[in-house]
């Protein structure tokens, strides 16, 4: 391995730990100030933060695998899990959120007022661009799918951040009640996006391996 790669490596094993840090406490306090408020746009992105720790420890078990010297067709298969692993993730968290914000409005269920969500949404619509565009570069040189697609899944998050800060924001400022599970419903497009394509990658993959 040259020195070049092995440093890479390291950054995006740097920017791993960072994720499942970040995503780790995101996860606590927007789940916990989700259900302290009935709010399932908050409860979701907290479920995305639980899905972005792991799929960041799936992409983390996959660098280290290379810097141990893993042989490539090893590092292959742990490229393949890693980024069939995200699609997966991606699948499973807009079932729930379809579910929950379908839920919602049929039942009219009016969430609470979560000025700590609203701070949440604000701190992670700063830190996760910067960190997804991190990812992205290392994942380029890399030529890592399985990084790069963690990557798009940070973006991911930005973009729920956003939608969220509106939802939470409406919901506490004009009492728009329906914003929150509407807020919810506008990030289906995406992640069910991110996650189909996640998996056709990692077929795709396969694909190229079975043909060597």
């Amino acid at each position: 391995m040259s020195a070049a790669r092995d440093f890479l490596l390291q950054r995006g094993i740097r920017l791993e730990w960072f994720t499942i840090g970040w995503n780790s406490v995101e996860a606590v306090v927007a789940i916990g100030a989700g259900l302290l408020a009935g709010s399932i746009a908050l409860v979701g992105f907290g479920l995305d933060s639980v899905i972005e720790t792991a799929a960041g420890l799936m992409v983390l078990w996959r660098l280290r695998r290379e810097v141990a010297g893993a042989h490539n067709d090893h590092v292959e298969q742990a490229e393949r899990a890693a980024l069939r692993f995200v699609g997966l993730t991606f699948v499973a968290l807009g079932a729930y959120v379809l579910y929950e914000s379908a839920h919602k409005l049929w039942s009219r269920e009016a969430p609470a007022e979560s000025w700590v969500g609203i701070g949440l949404a604000v701190c992670s619509s700063i830190v996760m661009p910067v960190l997804a565009l991190r990812k992205r570069a290392v994942a380029r040189a890399l030529q890592s799918r399985a990084l790069a697609a963690d990557a798009v899944e940070t973006l991911v998050c930005s973009y729920l951040s956003i939608t969220l800060l509106l939802g939470l924001g409406l919901n506490a400022l004009a009492g728009w009640w329906w914003a929150d599970p509407v807020a919810a419903l506008a990030m289906l497009p995406l992640i069910f996006k991110e996650g189909v394509e996640a998996l056709r990658g990692e077929a795709c993959g396969e694909e190229r391996v079975a043909a060597r």
